[in-house]
């Protein structure tokens, strides 16, 4: 009766309210109660609305199975199955032990699993491990025990791990809008670039335009008077001709002079077409070679999703600090949660590979590469108050507190390097053998009284250079 008791406080918990048994792929409905996916699929074949068969509340979720259940259920039956032909078996010869002598049993077997008649079953083997009833059923209802409370671990588990997948979906729709956001605020500056250098270049052909066409017709005007004046000196030259003789001959040396006087024969100016070649040739790269002023290129992108709860990027994702609020951040693998840190989001197995770091005054800071796999792996550069150290908290001499570090990484060589990159000096160097992929890492502390909040990574100047091909 005892056992009987104590059953339904785990398979209450694990039963269907339609079948009465121990859930088959568990479906939760949006109002928390949970049923077989079959049971329910019959339940709502008779209904034209789907309502929970418990409280009747109109479901507002479609149905999906109940993992977390349906693994605690299935561990359940396994271990009720086990149990249940070991525990009907004991109680059956607990209630009939002898069909001779039907008195309640007082010994239980270990080795055969069963109570023993103190008549019929003794002498009982020597090599049999013989216990009183109560004993025996003190044992096994802490054996039971024992699995329920594996079990409720099991449960807590599943119900954290959901947990944190539920933040993990409210944050990836978060990310969704942030990053979208921030793609079209990107798209808006390069759109809003050309169309102000769209807008700039047919200005310019406007104003060409209106200089050619100036040009031009101070031509015509200067054409215009020199055909007039031409006019002028056919007319005269034709009524010098209509004269009688007598007046021909008087006038006809002035009327001569003004005929062979004329202007000068007429010419086109060169240069009055518009120079489309100027304003076409090469267009779109001389726009996007004009871009690279607006554009600028990091050789290290901040990883956000590992980022601590302590750190905040910038939107480029090419600075952090540490902030004065703990950001709500999903409990993912990739995140580091014990140093306020974040990795680079690329990282490197091979070749060589820099960047510059911007740190000015500020107080805290840790710089180098890791790895981030479960082998244990750092290089780095670390400065507390003016001090420096390398990983293993050994003193590193700095002649004079650099504004801008540069890390390089040799991996083929096995080496990590950092400069003071104002003087050009280097400060120390790690030599290791290499065996992971190694990546970036940022460690960043409180600013305290220090101007700069932020350390950030330095855009790397790039030329662009044209190869001459027939």
């Amino acid at each position: 009766m005892a056992k009987m008791a104590e059953k339904p406080i785990l398979e209450n918990f694990l039963t269907c309210p339609e079948c009465l048994e121990v859930f088959r792929d568990p479906v939760s409905l949006s109002c928390n109660h949970s049923f077989c996916l079959i049971c329910l699929k019959e339940f709502w074949k008779e209904k034209e609305n789907r309502t929970c068969p418990v409280c009747r509340r109109k479901d507002s979720k479609g149905l999906s199975v109940n993992f977390a259940l349906k693994e605690l259920a299935e561990s359940f039956a396994g271990s009720l199955k086990v149990g249940s032909s070991e525990t009907e078996k004991g109680e059956q010869k607990v209630e009939v032990v002898c069909s001779k002598h039907p008195e309640e049993p007082k010994l239980f077997c270990k080795d055969e699993n069963r109570a023993v008649c103190l008549v019929c079953d003794f002498p009982h083997q020597h090599e049999h491990t013989v216990v009183p009833v109560e004993e025996a059923v003190t044992e096994m209802k802490d054996e039971l025990k024992s699995d329920l409370k594996s079990l409720q671990e099991k449960k807590k588990k599943y119900e954290e791990t959901q947990k944190t997948y539920k933040e993990i979906m409210e944050h990836l729709k978060n990310q969704v809008l942030w990053t979208e956001s921030q793609i079209r605020a990107e798209f808006n500056k390069l759109q809003q670039f050309l169309k102000e250098e769209e807008e700039s270049r047919l200005a310019a052909l406007r104003e060409e335009e209106e200089q050619k066409r100036r040009s031009v017709m101070r031509e015509m005007k200067r054409i215009e008077e020199q055909m007039s004046s031409v006019s002028d000196s056919i007319c005269a030259v034709e009524e010098e001709l209509q004269k009688a003789s007598a007046p021909f001959l008087i006038s006809c040396k002035d009327t001569q002079s003004r005929a062979q006087c004329s202007v000068s024969e007429p010419q086109l100016i060169s240069g009055a077409l518009i120079h489309v070649d100027k304003h076409l040739g090469n267009l779109s790269f001389r726009v996007w070679d004009k871009m690279r002023d607006k554009v600028h290129f990091s050789p290290v992108i901040l990883d956000p999703n590992t980022a601590h709860g302590w750190l905040h990027l910038s939107d480029d994702l090419t600075s952090v600090r540490n902030g004065d609020t703990y950001q709500q951040v999903p409990d993912n693998p990739e995140r580091n949660n014990h140093y306020a840190s974040v990795h680079g989001c690329e990282g490197f197995t091979s070749g060589k590979h820099s960047w510059d770091v911007e740190v000015r005054d500020h107080l805290r800071w840790t710089l180098g590469l890791r790895y981030v796999s479960p082998k244990y792996g750092f290089w780095c550069l670390c400065h507390h108050s003016g001090k420096y150290t390398n990983v293993l908290g050994q003193t590193v001499t700095v002649q004079t507190s650099p504004q801008r570090i540069r890390v390089e990484l040799d991996y083929n060589r096995g080496e990590v390097s950092f400069y003071n990159t104002d003087d050009k000096t280097q400060i120390y160097t790690h030599r290791d053998t290499f065996t992971e992929k190694l990546y970036p890492y940022f460690s960043v502390g409180k600013a305290g009284g220090a101007k700069t909040t932020d350390i950030k990574i330095c855009p790397i100047d790039f030329s662009v250079f044209i190869e001459m091909r027939c």
